[in-house]
């Protein structure tokens, strides 16, 4: 049960209510992610432009979503994990192999991947203060400054929804209880 209001359509505040409606339109179920931040219109307005913001990066689908499974791993955001998983499998097109290595902090066999995997890491564990050699790390496995910068874009976007996640307690959704950690 959340510890915070689990809003719907009609619930949500007024504000809040033209995000709820096209998070429901695009998924055919509201995360219950969108329902706790439907708490506060404008962390939701947050998450929704950050997204769209997020999309846009010079990343691909696939490393998107491994800077998000690795964040919600990290912070312990099983429902974020689940969410991942769900888009990393369907929309990215990642081998499912590929993917439970990255719900449990592993290899993965590519060295693309594993390189945004292990930057995303190291920005999370040193709050971006990466060292010289993690830098050099990520930008020798062919990716650029303006990546590293998109990587923490990606950890930033992913705080704000495992951090709303832990506090509301939020329960994974049943349409996202295949993806959770240890089901696939």
């Amino acid at each position: 049960m959340s510890r915070l209001t689990l809003h719907t359509v009609d619930t949500a505040p007024e504000a809040s209510r033209p995000f709820v409606e096209k998070a429901l339109a695009n998924n055919g179920f509201l995360p219950n992610l969108i329902g706790v931040l439907a708490n506060s219109p404008q962390a939701l307005e947050m998450y929704m432009t950050v997204s769209g913001i997020n999309a846009k990066t010079s990343l691909t689908l696939a490393e998107r979503e491994v800077v998000q499974i690795t964040a919600a791993r990290i912070h312990g955001c099983d429902f974020c994990v689940a969410g991942h998983t769900a888009v990393a499998l369907k929309k990215a097109q990642l081998p499912t192999e590929t993917v439970r290595a990255l719900q449990q902090g592993q290899a993965t066999g590519d060295a693309k991947l594993d390189a945004v995997a292990d930057f995303a890491k190291a920005v999370i564990a040193t709050r971006g203060a990466v060292d010289d050699a993690a830098l050099q790390a990520f930008l020798a496995a062919g990716y650029n400054e303006q990546q590293s910068l998109e990587v923490v874009l990606g950890v930033a976007l992913a705080t704000l929804c495992n951090f709303a996640n832990t506090l509301a307690g939020s329960a994974i959704n049943p349409e996202l209880q295949p993806y959770a950690p240890g089901a696939i």
